[in-house]
């Protein structure tokens, strides 16, 4: 069970406003220890197994170092877990308070000692519908589950979920940090004068955010896979949901549902809303774009429309077209743009009332 490997999670605590750049930042600093950081959308991973003769440290004393330098120079506590497989770190770092780290020695007993008391819900993979039918045959922590045949688990739960389920329970974790940088994205955003309660204004809104999406994609040659949808509120919380696209697009009508949809996933009653931000997720070439064939000659007529707006907003600017549904008197425009999620664009307004 041993692996030899050294594995830091990290998660970071930032600020709701923090600068666009910071998650960059924050990367330049990581790869000041090792080369092998795999940036996560809370936080980050890293393979320190090459790093702890460099720096003559073990993994505990970079990990301490790390966070440290993390806090003093940007400002940016952070909770940490260290074990041999990303599983365990990851495992560790969410049971782990702002300011502290948790270590799991790389020995069957250590990790033994650590997992099997943990609740099985804790695995990954394993969501509240799984949980709940182990829990019915009395199997409610890693170890209940780590003691029954990989057999029984399949016959359970079926030949791979079983299957994977077992290897995680036994401490089995063949993942690697993937240096790889993240696809590309675009986001924007948009800060209401005043917590915003009505769902109409919230709805308009995600138009506009897509509307400027849909044309940046277009303009930039680029389609998008799926869909972020940030709701921040009065209280400073945030909300974060993200939907994968049926087929990868550029286009506002389509985007624009399934922000909607992300909307109305959440259920919100009545929430005080200072800010949206919707962003396009892993960023491809337009050229590499697919649609499904469909016999409804409607779905294109949106499609034409927007082609001929797109044309006119370049020859006469971006004011002089939008959704009809935007036709409002203080129509909300985004009030910041950011590529890839860490180069804030200018600020300057891309609408008009």
């Amino acid at each position: 069970m041993m692996s030899g490997r050294r594995i830091l999670r990290l998660s970071f605590d930032l600020p709701p406003d923090a600068d666009a750049e910071l998650p960059e930042r924050l990367r330049h600093l990581l790869e000041d220890f090792t080369p092998r950081v795999q940036l996560l959308e809370d936080g980050a991973l890293l393979d320190l197994t090459g790093a702890t003769r460099w720096w003559q440290r073990d993994a505990r004393g970079i990990t301490e170092l790390v966070q440290l330098r993390a806090l003093a120079y940007f400002g940016v506590r952070s909770s940490a877990g260290v074990a041999g497989t990303p599983m365990l770190a990851t495992m560790a770092c969410a049971v782990t308070s702002l300011g502290r780290r948790t270590v799991i020695d790389d020995s069957p007993e250590a990790i033994a000692a650590f997992l099997r008391p943990r609740p099985v819900r804790e695995l990954p993979g394993v969501g509240e519908k799984t949980a709940a039918l182990l829990g019915e045959y009395g199997l409610h922590t890693v170890g209940d589950v780590a003691d029954v045949s990989q057999h029984t688990l399949q016959r359970l739960l079926g030949a791979r979920a079983g299957r994977a389920l077992h290897e995680h329970a036994q401490g089995h974790d063949t993942t690697v940090v993937d240096p790889t940088p993240a696809p590309a994205s675009l986001s924007t955003e948009h800060r209401f004068p005043r917590d915003e309660l009505d769902p109409a204004a919230h709805r308009r809104v995600l138009l506009a955010l897509a509307d400027d999406l849909g044309a940046r994609l277009r303009a930039s040659g680029q389609i998008a896979t799926g869909v972020t949808c940030t709701i921040r509120y009065a209280d400073l919380t945030a909300t974060r949901r993200s939907r994968t696209l049926p087929e990868a697009t550029q286009h506002t009508v389509l985007l624009a549902r399934a922000a909607y949809a992300v909307y109305d996933a959440l259920g919100l009653q009545r929430a005080r809303v200072r800010s949206i931000a919707l962003r396009a997720d892993a960023l491809r070439p337009a050229d590499r774009a697919t649609r499904q064939l469909t016999l409804d000659a409607g779905d294109d007529k949106p499609l034409a429309i927007e082609a001929v707006a797109d044309r006119a907003r370049v020859r006469y600017g971006r004011q002089v077209l939008y959704p009809a549904a935007l036709a409002v008197s203080s129509r909300p425009p985004p009030a910041r743009q950011q590529d890839g999620g860490v180069r804030p664009e200018d600020g300057r307004r891309r609408r008009g009332t």
